[in-house]
C-alpha cells in the first residue's frame, strides 16, 4: 500500500503557516516541520512552495521575519506572526470553516 499526501488546495498554505506562527517565531524549515505533524505527515510543504508563500505574507504584513540563530546553531531567518497576521488567521479560519461545511453538504458527508 503506498503512501499519498494530500495536495494543497490553492490559498491553504497561507492558513498552515499563520497556524503554525501562531505560538511562537519558528524558520522555515521548523514551519515545515510544524505542518507535517499538526497534519500527521499527510501534508508536506516543499521549500519551492514555501519560501514564495512566507515573502508573500512579509510583503502583506501578516508575518515579519528577523535573523536568529536556530537550535543546530546556524543563521536562519525567523517568522513572527504580525497583529494584523493573527486578524488575517482568524478570518482565515473563520472562511475555511465556512468552506469544509459547504463541501462536506455537496459530498453528503454530515
Amino acid at each position: 500500500m503506498t503512501n499519498h499526501k494530500a495536495d494543497l488546495l490553492q490559498g491553504t498554505l497561507d492558513l498552515l503557516i499563520l497556524k503554525s506562527l501562531q505560538n511562537e517565531p519558528m524558520h522555515g524549515f521548523g514551519i515545515s516541520l510544524r505542518i507535517q505533524q499538526m497534519s500527521k505527515d499527510m501534508l508536506t510543504v516543499e521549500q519551492g512552495s514555501l519560501y514564495p508563500a512566507l515573502y508573500r505574507l512579509e510583503d502583506q504584513g501578516w508575518i515579519k521575519s528577523e535573523w536568529g540563530v536556530s537550535d543546530n546553531n546556524r543563521k536562519a531567518k525567523f517568522y513572527t506572526l504580525t497583529t494584523t497576521g493573527r486578524k488575517q488567521l482568524q478570518a482565515e479560519q473563520q472562511s475555511w470553516a465556512k468552506l469544509s461545511t459547504a463541501i462536506n453538504l455537496v459530498l453528503g458527508n454530515t
